[in-house]
């Protein structure tokens, strides 16, 4: 028996990549630029880490949260549309869903019986024209609900693991080291995991996690290091 397996949750990690990847990333820039300030310390650091850290998560994802009700608005409204043509211009519609079959290579004789099915049914109707004219997919209702939540606490999580450090030692040098070894880490098991899911080489993506990350990292930390 052949059973295909598809990867049907795209847009779950797509906003776990958005919210650990910038979790990871701007508080360790944040940490980072603080140790190398003269009055910083441990302490001062967390604390500045975990009010970036909420800031960051509520902003992150209202924003997930307005793009998927974007998405989600402007489908009802291109659906709306769709349903008054087929109510005002019914003969222009029924051309275009014979356009489609005629793209596929169907013949005229085999066209118009599929045609004559699918306009006998309004919703089936216009779903059709919303998948295959447009190229819509109905989105998940709950789609907004779940990105904000999900980025916010993929966002909370990943800025806890650069932050660790400082919590664990005193030392600044010590806790700096210790948070570019996590961060690392963290990246690259975070890609391996990426990998395994979406099937790509879970040893490529871990190294290119790191590689992305770590140069975006990098970058940030310089630049906070040269403004402090």
């Amino acid at each position: 028996m052949h059973v295909e397996s598809h990867f049907e949750a795209s847009d779950t990690v797509r906003d776990i990549v958005i919210g650990m990847a910038d979790g990871l990333t701007v508080p360790f820039a944040l940490a980072a630029g603080l140790t190398g300030t003269l009055a910083a310390t441990s302490k001062l650091v967390v604390i500045a880490g975990i009010a970036e850290i909420a800031a960051g998560s509520i902003a992150m994802g209202l924003g997930g949260y307005l793009a998927a009700r974007t998405d989600r608005d402007h489908y009802e409204s291109e659906r709306a549309r769709e349903l008054r043509e087929t109510i005002e211009l019914p003969q222009k519609e029924r051309d275009e869903v014979a356009d489609v079959f005629r793209g596929y290579g169907m013949s005229e004789e085999h066209i118009g019986p599929v045609v004559a099915a699918i306009s006998a049914d309004q919703d089936r109707w216009v779903d059709f024209m919303m998948r295959f004219e447009l190229g819509f997919e109905e989105p998940d209702p709950l789609r907004a609900r779940n990105s904000a939540v999900t980025i916010a606490v993929s966002y909370i999580l990943g800025g806890m693991v650069p932050l660790s450090s400082y919590i664990l030692f005193d030392n600044l040098r010590t806790a700096l080291l210790g948070s570019v070894a996590v961060t690392l880490l963290a990246l690259f098991i975070f890609g391996y995991v990426k990998g395994k899911m979406t099937g790509i080489s879970p040893l490529r993506g871990g190294l290119q996690t790191v590689v992305i990350g770590g140069l975006a990292s990098a970058a940030a930390f310089g630049l906070a290091r040269w403004i402090s």
